[in-house]
């Protein structure tokens, strides 16, 4: 049996509480123990409580740290080859994100290089970027496909997924996400890729059990309302969950369609509309609100956080990390955009990136919070106050990374 104790924390944030997604003034309810500790035993949390309640002869010293559990970043996609700097130059100098994704770049750029490149190439790059989430405080990361477009490859992107979960620490929930972007050779014939993600790709996939779940870009001028119902509901008969990217660019109906499938998330929403909010609400959708892709974009549409709240909305906080329109790992990072753009307070924004966004990936029970019997998935942060997260920006505040019990080198 292995057993040790986390002591000296300045605040140890157990996010303990219901047996659910937080929401409502919930999201601010961080279940602080001021001079906390926390005893691990066998890679679970054995105890939670103050510094007198708990007793262990192996003794980890928080040095009068932030101890809090591991970010759980919901929405990725960290399986690429190359990267985008060229555009991301291009849009500094006044170009969209649109104009250069019709003159070929965008993710069908990224497709490009990704077809060319092997399986171990892409697990060496993405092991690079595993460490990258480490060393900013995540602990389980959802992970997307979505840059190979054909059958070979998609299956390739997840393979590689599969690859990272067994041979990195980070935890990995992997996501289909076949139906990224229309690819150069179905070029106006939509309704024949489509085809080609349902009869072949989702097939394949599940019967691999390559993913948990089934994503799509819902956006008009890629895959409309109609041909998303069609990939979604072929993914629900195969036992996958369903995530939607709804209405990043424009209020489509996609939001609308996550309520319709009670999908599990529906992710950016920067343009949807009241009602579409409040079938989200009823249905029990979680948002995964992306600042970070907003800001790289260099747009000003931010998700309207606080109307969520309002309405009841579980949300989640993500870094949608990806070589075009979020390069970043770092979740501090998106707590600082949460609360600049959306004003989204500094507990708000740890609630959901931690139990909120391990519910909306099935894993409620196990992480997100530290309580008794849930895996030793957290983090020393060098903070005195849960709120200097947020307020000091573009650092790697984790001091020491723990998964499983384990202390991470990263």
């Amino acid at each position: 049996m292995s057993e040790f104790a986390v002591v000296n924390c300045s605040q140890l944030l157990t996010l303990g509480g219901p047996a659910r997604p937080r929401v409502g003034a919930e999201l601010r309810e961080l279940g602080i123990v001021e001079d906390g500790a926390m005893l691990i035993r066998d890679g679970r949390i054995a105890a939670v409580g103050r510094r007198h309640e708990i007793r262990a002869d192996n003794i980890v010293d928080a040095d009068g740290g932030v101890v809090m559990p591991g970010f759980v970043d919901a929405h990725t996609h960290p399986v690429f080859a190359g990267n985008r700097a060229d555009e991301f130059e291009r849009r500094t100098a006044g170009a969209t994100y649109q104009e250069i994704a019709a003159e070929g770049g965008g993710i069908r750029s990224t497709v490009r290089r990704t077809r060319a490149a092997t399986e171990d190439e892409l697990l060496e790059s993405a092991t690079h970027y595993a460490n990258w989430f480490l060393r900013c405080g995540t602990t389980t990361i959802e992970a997307k496909s979505g840059y190979g477009l054909t059958l070979y490859d998609e299956l390739k992107l997840l393979r590689v997924i599969r690859r990272l979960g067994n041979t990195t620490p980070l935890r990995f929930v992997p996501t289909f996400l076949g139906a990224h972007e229309i690819p150069d050779e179905f070029r106006g014939r939509t309704t024949a890729y489509v085809d080609l993600v349902i009869n072949e790709m989702l097939p394949r996939v599940a019967a691999e059990q390559l993913a948990e779940y089934c994503d799509i870009f819902c956006e008009p001028h890629i895959f409309g309302v109609d041909e998303a119902r069609r990939v979604l509901h072929a993914a629900e008969k195969l036992g996958l969950g369903l995530r939607m990217h709804a209405d990043q660019l424009s209020d489509s109906g996609a939001a609308a369609l996550a309520a319709e499938l009670h999908a599990a998330t529906a992710d950016h929403l920067e343009h949807t509309n009241e009602t579409a909010l409040a079938h989200l609400a009823a249905a029990r959708v979680q948002p995964v609100l992306l600042p970070g892709a907003v800001y790289a974009i260099r747009s000003h549409q931010y998700p309207a956080a606080r109307r969520m709240i309002d309405a009841g909305l579980a949300i989640v906080l993500a870094t949608d990390f990806n070589p075009g329109t979020s390069p970043t790992t770092s979740m501090p990072m998106i707590l600082s955009l949460a609360a600049t753009q959306m004003k989204i307070t500094a507990a708000e924004g740890i609630v959901a990136s931690t139990i909120n966004a391990a519910f909306s990936l099935g894993r409620g029970a196990e992480i997100g919070s530290l309580e008794p019997g849930k895996r030793a998935d957290f983090v020393i942060h060098d903070r005195r106050d849960y709120r200097e997260l947020a307020y000091f920006f573009g650092l790697e505040p984790a001091r020491a990374v723990y998964i499983g019990g384990t202390l991470i080198s990263c």
